[in-house]
């Protein structure tokens, strides 16, 4: 089943696609084509998976109490435009025709900024446990459409953008697979 995004850049809810939308995003500069898919990952707290934390981060209203490691989060104002989890399932946080806040201080090449032209997509997991077959197969789907609607060029991690500062999707991350799941090349993904 492929995925479509509408003329907002919001998926279609339905089978193993959601939505819940997010504050934390604002207008793209205007007259910026999106040509960067940056994949991160997120676990809250680190290592743990499963449960509300990453969707309550994104809207803000995570509960700082409810694990002593929030406190390290407190005022933070971020998301992705898509969550994608341990089985497959993706949730969007931001309208794809949204400048999304996932990106930080970041540069690809000579462009800093990578918010501005670029869409972020949060895998569940850490930079060392494996993704799962169907994080892979769905991240390919998603990737699949978003290059039907822009002209993204390249696909780079968090940790290529903003070297020394970010570390994922980090050595787990297959991305000779995930070339493979959505038809990016070898130059159109990160060196190494």
């Amino acid at each position: 089943m492929s995925l479509q995004l509408d003329r907002h850049g919001w998926l279609k809810p339905g089978r193993g696609v959601s939505l819940t939308p997010s504050p934390n995003f604002n207008e793209r500069p205007r007259g910026t084509a999106v040509s960067l898919l940056v994949i991160h990952n997120i676990s809250l707290p680190p290592g743990e998976l499963g449960g509300p934390h990453v969707e309550d981060l994104f809207c803000n209203r995570l509960d700082y109490a409810a694990h002593a490691w929030f406190e390290n989060l407190r005022g933070l104002r971020v998301a992705a435009h898509f969550f994608v989890r341990r089985d497959g399932a993706v949730q969007q946080f931001v309208a794809t025709d949204k400048r999304a806040w996932h990106a930080g201080v970041s540069r690809l090449h000579d462009r800093e900024g990578c918010n501005d032209f670029s869409l972020g997509v949060e895998l569940e997991g850490t930079d060392v446990l494996p993704y799962t077959d169907e994080q892979y197969a769905m991240l390919g789907r998603l990737t699949v459409a978003l290059k039907a609607r822009y002209p993204l060029t390249h696909a780079w991690g968090h940790e290529h953008i903003a070297p020394g500062r970010k570390t994922d999707p980090g050595p787990a991350f297959d991305w000779q697979r995930f070339g493979a799941t959505c038809g990016f090349l070898r130059r159109s993904l990160p060196p190494g």
